[in-house]
């Protein structure tokens, strides 16, 4: 059993949340969230708790229940607080820029790399750090990876592009012959 399903989600009285059919909406402010659940889990709407349920004991509905639980555990999280994520850049040169909706990063390529942020992520540069914020977890997860694909950390100088809680393992480099 799912211990993680059998959780209620409690959240402010400033959080809107409505129920129409199989989908939930998360509603603050300007930002609004939609979780569809496609009829794989049940549940129930009650003042400012809500709880989910299996609709069967199969495997799979069991597991649908705890993940339905914390995705919109996330979602009530991130209208709440928010979530932040940290990317360092390293190496001779390598510099990043905000331009409106645009990070521009100098990387060591012929060109720089324009990257259109996507709605709702906003993006902040102080010298090598880039700090990225939004009210979705999952595509500011998906953005930062792709800022990091950009230029992902080498082990030798441990040069690039790396979050920063992230740690380089580092290999040794060449040695003479004597």
């Amino acid at each position: 059993m799912s211990r993680i399903g059998k959780l209620p989600i409690q959240f402010a009285s400033d959080i809107k949340v409505s129920a129409n059919g199989n989908v939930i909406t998360f509603a603050k402010g300007k930002n609004s969230v939609d979780l569809d659940t496609k009829g794989n889990v049940g549940f129930n709407l009650d003042g400012d708790v809500l709880t989910f349920a299996t609709l069967s004991d199969s495997r799979t509905h069991r597991a649908f229940w705890g993940t339905y639980r914390a995705l919109a555990q996330n979602i009530v999280t991130g209208l709440t607080t928010g979530y932040t994520k940290a990317l360092e850049i390293n190496g001779v040169g390598y510099r990043a820029a905000v331009n409106g909706k645009v990070l521009n990063l100098q990387l060591g390529f012929s060109h720089d790399i324009n990257y259109e942020l996507p709605e709702g992520i906003e993006a902040v540069v102080e010298k090598n750090v880039i700090t990225l914020k939004s009210h979705d977890k999952q595509a500011l997860g998906q953005s930062a990876a792709e800022i990091r694909s950009f230029r992902p950390p080498e082990p030798y100088k441990g040069k690039g592009v790396k979050y920063a809680e992230e740690h380089i393992v580092r290999k040794a480099g060449k040695t003479s012959k004597k």
